[in-house]
């Protein structure tokens, strides 16, 4: 035998000792759940292993290194797994102590070994059922959590704050829900105090050789706690006296059963006086046994079971009673008008007046007349902090029980204690909280008492809190149960739904009648509501509101609360699907006895709805079944507009421009603003003093400017006003928004070159380059608000006004402040496309620009007037320049015509895949700057070289290659047909573009089929056709 066999052989031995342990009967049968669960692994890891004894050769095989470094590792953490069971084989007391650390000690045993499982593959290769086995179990151990419930982890934290040096005597209220929790995790009834005491005794037993302070201060602590739960009460009235304050009862008073003061008295056929429902309980007990009754202090046998009343024994109790309770009153008065209160004395007198109401009902006169009521009331608010949150619970357990008598509970609500009782919902311990929630259930079956809560200042929102805070259930039930009842109170339907509690309020306004109903919806009309309530209430009730509608009487409340309700996106569908729309257009447009305020909170109510693209615009917006984006309903808007108050004014004009918004029918609804005249209408609201009304009207315009901005620029020219949007702009103490309209409508008009002469003057320019340099510093990295947003599109659309209109002033200003670099930085602007598109037209203009003056540096003779424009893009460096490979002449690196020299060649290919067509064809258009053909084909050529060297002909290329029929593939193919002229051995065989150029020339317009036919022809993929070249 080998020595690697021979170590093998002993691992396997002590892996099996082991395994025999931890597979012991006793684990599948524990009360915890770790041993049983790695029990169970055992079992199975045994089974595994004795399948791999058995499958090697011969019993002396030799393993690999592998395999037995598994089974030392193996053998290791199960020797320490049976030491760590071997604890779960004593007491239940001793594994609660521990069961934290146990359980840890087993997830990490069982983590190794399914580490070491890992590493028996290799011996295992040639048996696959063996080696699924392993990689099962060693998958399930891996993922194995042992946990310890949450009552065990509980008591196992409890015991161990009793086992610290420094824990203080435990109170009578924590021993007795030590004890319950204890009994909860040992699976016995707290009452069995045997088997309490035999599980104490049996720790005691465990730890008799620890050396553990902690484990025996947990022990004597045990055992102190049990002594005293097993205690019985000594007095059997229930009430507490001081010293030899009691008078004590005569030993007749004292059932012989029971051994407590008799409270209903009788007497027997043997002349014996027994508490009724104890000999009753003997009886039922002999009955049972099958036996005849018989009287338990002389074992007479009855005859007859009758049972009379001794009514003199019970009057000398009665007077027994009534005396030590007026003496606990006495002493009672006594304490609690002590000035100052003496903390220590308190709970005793309030324990007794709860006894004293529960038990003696009759009694509660004494204790009312006496002044107790009102003492304990005013303890509660000149002493609340003083006395602790325990106090506090006794004495609203007192005033609980004192409430069943009426005049008590009028002297209580004279006194405040509803407010005193809100101040407790929010106290320091559950208890407490508990207890003020039952006071307010005693008083909420009395309306005014109820009307009272309503009023106290945040009662409601702290019922409500609770009665939805389901991790105390027991407290959550009676808050409900409060709130419940005060629901039935119809005066606190507001208070309860400022709360949040709008069941009340949506019932009747559901169900109630008309004058209720409109009540309230006048509610809801003036109610601050969260989003979440808007919703509710409006898919519970917007039917009911919009019937409402037609009744003049509810009109306004209705009208009021869909206000409100609209307030919320969302509630646009629900509202629409109500009918409301053709509501309120009746209110607006129909109805000539409506008041102004009716019409500003329809036209308020109907702009809120529009605000967003929604289910109105596929909607009736009246009674004829027209859509609010129809031609009537724009004109009967417009029609409106002029005569409307200045509110509802501001809310037309904030419903034009959410109908032209819509995605749907955008275009349309322009075109009926524009017929319908409402460009005359809409442009003097520009210069209104009320800036809300201005700022509409600057948006509303804004989104005509965009598709009739010649009838816009028309309609201000004749009065001069032109100028008054390029005023807006530089006006800083207007708004943002409207300063970046006047911006974007200014940007938008058709200016001729006299008006841009005029308006875009020379210092204006430099404005707008400073405030765009300015605006790229500081909003660097970060995104910018929508105004800002706006203000960059405007700024950028007035700069294009210039590139189009490029003449030697203007370009000094261009090279002075950088205009090309101006656009460059606004290619990657992430959050707006439009401004992308229009920093990629003014590269474009600039580009088309400088091609014009390098054209014209190429001919034999330059006229002298233009010079300029060469000292422009040449500069005057006394160093020559470079060659540009674009434009063949020399460029300076700060080149403000150049797209090679200023870098924004990279930045524009990087633009072909963005995710906007309408930048993408922007992006292609500038490039295609760059591939205009010259008068040298050399020199074109060398312009389609560099384009190669930087990648855009291959971009270009993919793209066209991708793209559908379109505007797009009409620019891309363009650029690809020019480039082909001199280009077209290398992308000859490129089938991608062969077959893009075949569909593009089966499906384009006229402009791509041309473009397409002659690139094909180019590259040699069509015989017998005219190579003509055209342009676009």
């Amino acid at each position: 035998m080998t020595s690697s066999s021979a170590s093998s052989s002993t691992l396997l031995d002590s892996i099996h000792t082991s395994l025999a342990d931890l597979c012991a009967p006793h684990y599948d049968h524990s009360s915890f759940d770790p041993p049983r669960r790695f029990s169970s692994f055992a079992h199975r890891l045994q089974l595994a292993l004795t399948h791999l004894t058995r499958s090697t050769s011969s019993p002396d095989a030799a393993f690999p290194p592998s395999v037995l470094t598994a089974l030392r590792g193996i053998a290791a953490d199960l020797s320490a797994a049976v030491k760590t069971m071997s604890s779960y084989s004593k007491g239940k007391i001793f594994v609660l102590i521990h069961c934290l650390s146990l359980c840890k000690s087993l997830n990490e045993n069982t983590v190794a070994v399914s580490g070491w499982l890992a590493l028996l593959d290799s011996a295992v290769e040639d048996l696959p059922d063996l080696r699924k086995k392993i990689a099962d179990l060693s998958g399930d151990m891996k993922q194995a959590q042992f946990k310890v419930t949450e009552n065990e982890e509980r008591v196992h934290h409890t015991l161990r704050k009793e086992g610290e040096a420094t824990q203080t005597k435990t109170s009578k209220a924590v021993e007795s829900a030590i004890i319950m929790d204890l009994a909860r995790a040992l699976g016995i009834e707290p009452e069995n105090h045997a088997e309490l005491s035999k599980q104490i005794k049996v720790l005691r037993n465990d730890i008799a050789g620890s050396n553990s302070a902690s484990e025996r201060r947990i022990l004597v602590s045990l055992e102190r706690i049990l002594e005293n739960w097993a205690v019985q009460p000594n007095f059997a009235t229930g009430l507490e006296f001081e010293d030899d304050a009691q008078i004590s009862p005569f030993k007749n008073f004292l059932c012989p059963l029971t051994k407590e003061v008799m409270r209903d008295p009788v007497v027997l056929q043997s002349s014996q006086t027994y508490e009724r429902s104890a000999i009753k309980y003997w009886f039922e007990r002999c009955f049972d046994d099958g036996r005849e009754p018989t009287c338990p202090v002389t074992g007479q046998v009855l005859q007859s079971l009758e049972l009379k009343r001794n009514i003199g024994l019970a009057g000398a109790i009665e007077e027994w009673v009534n005396r030590n309770v007026e003496i606990l009153v006495k002493i009672g008065v006594q304490k609690l008008s002590e000035e100052p209160l003496m903390v220590d004395g308190i709970e005793g007198v309030l324990d007794n007046v709860y006894n004293i109401s529960e038990e003696y009902p009759h009694c509660r006169f004494r204790v009312r007349n006496a002044g107790i009521v009102v003492l304990i009331v005013k303890m509660l608010r000149n002493s609340s902090k003083s006395i602790g949150t325990h106090l506090r619970s006794k004495a609203l357990v007192a005033l609980v029980s004192m409430a069943k008598d009426e005049e008590s509970k009028e002297i209580m609500l004279q006194e405040g204690i509803t407010r005193l009782a809100i101040h407790s919902l929010i106290g320091s311990s559950e208890k407490e909280r508990e207890c003020a929630v039952k006071l307010l259930l005693e008083f909420s079956s009395d309306e005014a008492c109820c009307i009272k809560i309503a009023s106290e200042k945040g009662a409601l929102v702290l019922l409500s809190s609770m009665a939805g805070n389901l991790e105390h259930p027991g407290l959550s039930n009676l808050a409900e149960e409060v709130l419940k009842q005060m629901e039935k109170v119809e005066g606190i339907v507001q208070h309860l739904a400022a709360a949040g509690r709008f069941n009340p309020l949506l019932t009747r306004l559901c169900e109630g009648s008309e004058n209720v109903k409109i009540e309230m919806a006048s509610i809801v009309g003036s109610m601050t509501l969260t989003n979440s309530s808007k919703e509710q209430i409006a898919r519970q009730c917007a039917k009911i509101l919009v019937e409402m509608l037609s009744n003049p009487e509810g009109r306004a409340a209705s009208l009021k609360a869909l206000y409100n309700l609209s307030g919320l996106d969302d509630n646009a569908t629900i509202l629409v699907d109500s009918a409301v729309l053709p509501a309120l257009t009746g209110i607006l447009f129909i109805n000539q006895d409506t008041t102004l305020e009716l019409k500003e909170l329809a036209a308020s109510t109907m702009a809120n709805i529009v605000s967003n693209p929604g289910h109105w615009e596929l909607a009736s917006a009246d009674k004829e079944g027209n859509s609010m984006q129809s031609e009537s309903f724009i004109y009967n808007l417009l029609g409106v507009l002029p005569l409307a108050s200045l509110p509802c004014q501001i809310s037309i004009i904030h419903i034009l421009y959410g109908i032209a918004s819509s995605p749907q029918a955008s275009e349309s609804v322009a075109c009926h603003i524009k017929s319908g005249e409402g460009i005359k209408t809409i442009l003097p609201f520009l210069e209104q003093p009320e800036v809300e009304l201005r700022i509409q009207a600057y948006r509303l315009a804004r989104l005509l400017s965009e598709r009739f901005g010649q009838d816009i620029a028309d309609e201000l020219r004749p009065c001069y006003k032109l100028s008054l949007l390029k005023d807006k702009l530089l006006d800083d103490q207007s708004a943002d928004s409207e300063r970046s309209d006047a911006a974007c409508i200014l940007a938008n008009l058709p200016l001729s070159e006299d008006e841009v002469k005029t308006l875009l003057e020379v210092n204006f320019v430099i404005w707008i380059a400073t405030t765009l340099k300015n605006q790229h510093q500081t909003s660097s990295g970060r995104s910018i608000s929508r105004p800002a947003s706006s203000m960059l599109e405007g700024l950028l659309g007035l700069l294009l006004h210039i590139t189009k209109n490029l003449n030697p002033k203007t370009l000094s200003t261009v090279k002075e402040h950088s205009l090309i670099t101006i656009f460059r930085h606004q290619l990657n602007y992430p959050s707006n496309p439009r401004v992308k598109q229009l920093a990629i037209l003014g590269l474009k203009n600039l580009s088309g620009y400088g091609r014009s003056v390098a054209a014209m540096q190429s001919e034999p003779q330059l006229p002298h007037g233009l010079c300029s424009h060469l000292m422009f893009m040449c500069g005057r460096s006394s160093l020559e320049p470079s060659t540009c490979p674009i434009h063949n002449i020399p460029c300076e690196e700060d080149s403000q015509l150049c797209l090679l020299k200023s870098n924004c060649i990279k930045p524009l290919v990087d633009l072909l895949n963005d995710n906007t067509t309408s930048v993408q064809i922007a992006a292609v258009e500038a490039l295609s700057t760059l591939v205009i053909e010259t008068s040298s084909s050399s020199n074109f050529k060398g312009a389609v070289d560099e384009l190669e060297q930087l990648g855009v002909i291959d971009a270009v290329i993919t793209l066209f290659t991708e793209v559908r029929p379109g505007e797009l593939q009409e620019r891309t193919v363009w650029m690809i047909e020019r480039i082909l002229r001199v280009e077209n051995h290398r992308h000859s065989l490129n089938q991608a573009l062969v077959w893009a150029l075949v569909e593009a020339f089966k499906h384009g317009n006229a402009n791509t089929k041309r473009n397409a036919q002659d690139a094909l022809t180019s590259l040699k993929q069509l015989s017998g056709v005219s190579g003509n070249r055209r342009s676009l």
